[in-house]
């Protein structure tokens, strides 16, 4: 009975986070506007990549940056989406206490409200990989892809974001306008250390001991390796992972993402308790 219960109202979540998401404007509009919103966004990276490399696109590199540019998006928008599910029932909505009084499991209908961003967001990276493929000569091809390797690793990862995020947003409950900015600042170091678009191996030693500790770092690499093999091995030696093989890698990515969740559940937990002690799961910043 808890199981059916829980997936209804993952399910009523969903739908809820889905209506959120869409009824600013018709479906043609919303259809629209989800297909070109990803594509202008990694089109900025692409015509910087050509400028600096006077239209070298037939490199392993520029496939190796065009998928970590494109995957990246799940990083930025299920950590925001999971936190944004608490701003906005507290701050727009001031529904957030009717919520916690009601009774399901809190977790269950955060990851429901966040499960239509990821739907969204997969749909914007499949559009970006397909367009990237077709026009720009990214170095994917079907019938080479690791299916279990890349399934594997991105489930997990996606567990991975989820758990995050949901730390990132109990971090909401303690603070005022703020958690945007905390928010952005945790992705933009996945960014710039986790080997996104460019090897790790060209951070300075102190930057590369701290990417071999995040798991995202783990992730791309992992996602990489299954979408297009031929590419990674032809840049095999400069991406700082290299001395992994499969099996270590989703090692690697297991035991770091792990470490993570304990660590996000226990995140959360602590301001979950705080703010209830203080009173401030309904608190808002006027704002």
């Amino acid at each position: 009975m808890a199981v059916k219960d829980d997936l209804k109202t993952f399910k009523i979540a969903a739908w809820l986070g889905w209506q959120m998401e869409s009824n600013w404007t018709d479906p043609f509009l919303f259809a629209t506007y989800s297909i070109v919103r990803p594509i202008a966004g990694t089109l900025i990276l692409v015509f910087m990549y050509l400028v600096i490399t006077s239209g070298d696109t037939g490199s392993a590199f520029f496939s190796y940056m065009y998928v970590g540019n494109a995957f990246y998006m799940f990083v930025a928008e299920v950590l925001f989406g999971v936190t944004w599910v608490i701003h906005d029932d507290r701050e727009h909505f001031m529904t957030l206490k009717q919520v916690y009084i009601a009774p399901i499991h809190f977790y269950t209908y955060v990851f429901g409200r966040a499960a239509i961003k990821i739907a969204i967001v997969s749909t914007g990276i499949l559009i970006t990989l397909a367009f990237g493929v077709a026009v720009l000569g990214v170095d994917i091809a079907l019938a080479s892809i690791d299916w279990p390797l890349f399934i594997i690793s991105l489930v997990l990862g996606l567990i991975m974001l989820c758990v995050m995020g949901l730390a990132m947003g109990g971090l909401t409950f303690l603070t005022a306008k703020h958690e945007m900015g905390i928010n952005e600042g945790v992705a933009g170091v996945f960014y710039v250390l986790s080997g996104v678009i460019f090897p790790i191996t060209i951070l300075p030693a102190w930057a590369q001991s701290v990417s071999m500790v995040l798991p995202v770092t783990y992730w791309m690499e992992a996602l990489r390796r299954g979408l297009m093999p031929a590419s990674m091995s032809e840049i095999a030696g400069g991406t700082g992972l290299e001395h992994l093989g499969n099996l270590e890698l989703m090692g690697a990515l297991a035991l770091s993402a792990t470490v993570f969740l304990l660590l996000s559940v226990a995140v959360f937990n602590y301001a979950d308790k705080v703010a209830r002690k203080k009173g401030k799961i309904d608190w808002t910043s006027a704002y």
